[in-house]
């Protein structure tokens, strides 16, 4: 981190330094004996999960603040969704006729940055999750305009790495999903929501909710694919049956291309937050 403050105490790195270099003896062998915060065992005992939540609160934060990253465009959507040119190996036919949406989310995220390099790289910066899929695209559009994105990567069962294109000093790996959720959503200027599985639709609800309920300001929120939202989920139905109120429909909008997301997003007014909504 870089901190031009002076301290009279001895600097953290080179005590934990200096300790790898003490006398070998059963005393310093002891695992009683490591730096608590250079102790990775110590570190992940269950009694230290508030410590490592707020670790992953504060490091992503710190990072993006070095760097100048004061708002964000926020891309949500599925890791299967193929790039157009392999969709021959869809899964299934649906993926494959859902593929253009990559090449949407490529679009949208180039023209976007195009627009944050105006403001010099610091505002409307692209973020993803860092994955394939969507996020593969709006990071790749980010890069083909030559400025800079972001990816939130997740540590999952399986093997994953960020896809190749998120900026590499704005890559970043996540343990929980609701402080990678947070870190969306902290810097948002935009929420755009391509089609997707249960990890998109969890990011949506979840984004919707603190926009419904008052906690969180209004924001552009573009559903990409008005025929894939309204299969997926009959808005309507909850509107009717009372469990969100009719107005909650205006929360969100569809759209079907980038340069009408775009235009959305370049003549938002912005309102106030709402009232806290009991019972939701």
């Amino acid at each position: 981190m870089n901190d031009d403050r002076q301290s009279p105490f001895r600097d953290a790195h080179l005590d934990r330094d200096t300790a790898e270099h003490v006398p070998d003896t059963p005393q310093t062998r002891s695992p009683a004996y490591r730096l608590a915060f250079a102790d990775d065992d110590f570190l992940c005992r269950d009694e230290l999960r508030p410590v490592r939540l707020q670790l992953e609160l504060l490091k992503p934060d710190l990072l993006l603040n070095e760097h100048g990253i004061e708002s964000t465009i926020v891309m949500f959507g599925g890791a299967r969704i193929p790039a157009p040119e392999n969709k021959a190996g869809a899964r299934t036919k649906t993926l494959a006729e859902l593929s253009h949406f990559y090449d949407e989310a490529r679009e949208f995220a180039r023209l976007m940055t195009e627009t944050s390099l105006r403001t010099g790289g610091r505002e409307n910066v692209v973020v993803t999750g860092g994955g394939p899929g969507v996020m593969e695209a709006g990071n790749r559009g980010a890069a083909e305009a030559g400025g800079r994105s972001i990816g939130l990567n997740i540590v999952l069962p399986h093997e994953q790495a960020p896809n190749p294109y998120v900026t590499p000093e704005l890559s970043f790996n996540f343990h929980y999903f609701a402080i990678r959720k947070m870190h969306f959503l902290m810097r948002a200027r935009a929420i755009c929501v391509f089609p997707g599985g249960f990890g998109t639709l969890d990011e949506m609800f979840e984004s919707l909710t603190l926009i419904q309920t008052g906690r969180m300001e209004r924001v552009p929120f573009l559903l990409f694919g008005r025929a894939f939202w309204e299969k997926v989920i009959n808005w309507e139905a909850l509107s009717d049956a009372g469990t969100i109120s009719a107005e909650d429909l205006d929360l969100f909008s569809f759209v079907e291309t980038a340069e009408e997301a775009v235009k959305i997003i370049d003549n938002w007014e912005p309102a106030p937050a709402r009232d806290s909504i009991p019972g939701r």
